[in-house]
């Protein structure tokens, strides 16, 4: 799964994602950065 990584500023790989589900009940994916370990985050499948 690809997410933006606002600390490298640009799309990279998601690692350890996870499915969530929001407080509004839409889905949502996080996960951490695979170069800098920053929390990753996306809205939708």
């Amino acid at each position: 799964m690809e997410a933006y990584c606002v600390k490298c500023k640009a799309k990279k790989e998601m690692k350890n994602a996870t499915a969530i589900t929001m407080k509004n009940g839409k889905p949502a994916m996080t996960g951490t950065c695979v170069t800098c370990g920053t929390k990753m985050f996306k809205i939708g499948k």
